[in-house]
């Protein structure tokens, strides 16, 4: 399938740019010179913002723990405990200045992942997810994961995604997606199967 050239887009993490690194080194073995700021460099997160991002990372496992290339298990009971289960997620998303979060990213073994394209949209929950088509249709962007921060690769991704599931309650779901939406869905898939953007990348 073609494929767009490689794009910028928000993800499960904050960037911190290190382009332009060999540049600097050079630089500083000459004369100083006034250097303007990168204008792709991310703004810097404010104090409380940056805290309450660290604190929520604390309880997001990081690359190298086993429970995030484990398969996870279908989720069977659908009670308060879930819907705890799922608020806790839901926050430590925002908190963490996410879009996407899967359960086994916080150790719990479900098939169950949180998201959000927009960061002042409701939570959206997909419980026992099942891909159910994708388009032949594919474009390369720049990802980036909660578990791996720092780590941005490239990755190829439809466009366009039809995924079955339940929502919090047990009720079935169909959720199509487009773009950035099918992006996040896609990613947070390859999570329960204990799949990480490394596995995909060129």
């Amino acid at each position: 399938a073609a494929a767009t050239a490689p794009r910028r887009s928000a993800w499960t993490s904050t960037r911190s740019s290190l382009r332009g690194m060999a540049a600097e080194q050079h630089q500083a073995e000459q004369e100083p010179v006034e250097v303007e700021p990168d204008p792709e460099a991310p703004p810097a997160l404010d104090p409380e913002l940056a805290a309450r991002r660290a604190a929520a990372l604390q309880h997001v496992r990081q690359f190298g723990d086993p429970v995030l290339k484990t398969r996870a298990r279908e989720v069977e009971t659908f009670d308060a405990g879930l819907q705890a289960e799922v608020e806790r997620m839901g926050q430590l998303m925002h908190d963490a200045l996410g879009i996407g979060l899967a359960a086994t990213q916080v150790g719990v073994l479900h098939r169950l992942l949180v998201y959000r394209v927009e960061h002042d949209s409701p939570v959206n929950v997909l419980v026992n997810p099942v891909l159910e088509w994708s388009s032949k249709e594919e474009e390369w962007a720049e990802e980036g994961c909660l578990s791996l921060p720092g780590v941005h690769v490239d990755v190829e991704r439809p466009v366009h995604v039809r995924v079955g599931a339940q929502d919090a309650t047990g009720a079935p779901i169909v959720v199509e997606a487009s773009g950035l939406e099918a992006r996040v869905i896609h990613h947070e898939l390859d999570h329960p199967d204990g799949v990480l953007i490394l596995a995909r990348a060129p």
